[in-house]
């Protein structure tokens, strides 16, 4: 059901710097964004190793990549892993890259020790996952999933009004296969923790028990502009004002569940931005995650009664559109003490964890098993130019992963 072998990681740290080398930054990071020239001559590298390593590749229509590994019997679903290899604009080396070549890697260590098993394997690489360039995020997953329509993401343009699926076939990636309808007998996705959590425990490997769920909202908050000077404090409806206590509420939502409460305002924009007006209008971002539904619905209840409040109290109104839902994701617990099994059976210090951040995995979660493996990136930093890890953590991820794969995919050949 396991195996002795291990993963060879200077190969992977290697793959993981040539990779890097296309769309590097003056920073050392990377900015590869979705369906550009440079994603284009990325999934030609990669692919080219996949087909070294005796895979057999197809390409949907979405432009997702499914690189096989054949079984013993290949009528069984595969096992798959993978992540993404776009970036954002000043991105890193490692955020949905290692995904990807841990399990190209996983691939040819299990060549290099001649070792079949039973389901055959897949590595996927999914198309613009960041959302940086086009949305919406986690595209290729999403409508694998059935998350959304193949021509919502076919038809969704940049900000220079290019569509993915014009931007697929000019980089050759406009695949002829159905997008997702096929099963799949268990989703695997090795990432960087993208978090402090695991470096600040000195952990190795996080064994992920599901994903926070989310809520993203857009607010406008609309009062009246008027002189900042002739204008007294009591009859202003200062828009700006009033976001404040709106701001405080978020945090105080979050703090309020612990642990596992965020809270967010990540984008604001008053106007009509100057010094000597008082401002009429905020529009701002909000972002609530929790793991559990229940108390991520009472998150929303009491985000909702604060924005009712405010507007009643300071004369303004309040319009809020929530954006973006994503119910928390528990993953399949067989896959998750599979993962937890290869860590102790490698002596690999490893904790529980839950992922705050969007994966391809959550998508892939409503339609087969699903787990993830984190590893510690230095200083909880990602989405940066200087996002890091060790070679070692990064080796011993990958090592986990190979064997819960192996694990996963005999058991699926077993007798019943």
């Amino acid at each position: 059901m396991t195996t002795t072998i291990s993963i060879n990681g200077q190969r992977l740290w290697q793959s993981l710097m040539n990779l890097a080398q296309i769309g590097a930054t003056p920073k050392g990071g990377n900015c590869r964004l979705a369906l550009t020239a440079l994603d284009g001559q990325g999934r030609d590298l990669v692919t080219g190793w996949m087909r070294d390593a005796g895979m057999t590749l197809r390409v949907d229509q979405v432009g997702n990549i499914f690189a096989r590994r054949a079984g013993r019997n290949n009528d069984l679903p595969p096992v798959m892993t993978g992540s993404h290899i776009d970036t954002q604009p000043t991105g890193g080396k490692f955020d949905g890259c290692y995904g990807v070549l841990a399990g190209l890697e996983v691939m040819r260590s299990l060549n290099d020790h001649g070792v079949v098993t039973e389901a055959p394997l897949e590595v996927a690489i999914w198309t613009n996952e960041e959302g940086s360039r086009f949305l919406p995020v986690m595209m290729g997953s999403g409508v694998f999933a059935g998350k959304f329509p193949l021509e919502v993401a076919l038809n969704a343009r940049d900000h220079d009004g290019k569509s993915v699926a014009d931007e697929l076939a000019a980089i050759g990636y406009a695949g002829a296969d159905p997008v997702g309808g096929r099963p799949v007998g268990a989703y695997f996705e090795a990432h960087i923790e993208q978090g402090p959590i695991l470096e600040h425990e000195e952990k190795v490997v996080g064994v992920v028990t599901g994903s926070l769920g989310v809520r993203w909202y857009d607010v406008v908050v609309t009062g009246m502009e008027m002189h900042a000077g002739p204008t007294p404090m009591p009859i202003r409806r200062d828009a700006l004002y009033a976001t404040t206590f709106l701001l405080q509420s978020v945090i105080g939502i979050a703090n309020d569940n612990q642990p596992h409460g965020r809270g967010t305002v990540g984008e604001i924009h008053a106007h009509p931005g100057s010094r000597n007006v008082i401002p009429g209008q905020v529009r701002f971002t909000v972002d609530l995650r929790h793991e559990d539904e229940a108390t991520l619905t009472q998150m929303d209840a009491r985000w909702l009664a604060a924005c009712t409040e405010v507007a009643e109290r300071h004369g303004v109104t309040v319009d809020v559109k929530q954006m973006q839902y994503f119910p928390p994701t528990p993953f399949d617990t067989d896959l998750v003490g599979k993962v937890r099994d290869g860590a102790t059976r490698r002596g690999l210090a490893a904790m529980d964890i839950v992922t705050g951040a969007g994966h391809d995995a959550v998508y892939m979660a409503s339609v087969t098993p699903t787990a993830m493996i984190f590893v510690p990136c230095k200083d909880g930093v990602s989405h940066n130019e200087i996002e890091d890890a060790k070679p070692a953590d990064l080796e011993a991820g990958c090592n986990v992963l190979l064997d819960a794969m192996v694990a996963r995919a005999n058991h699926l050949g077993a007798p019943a």
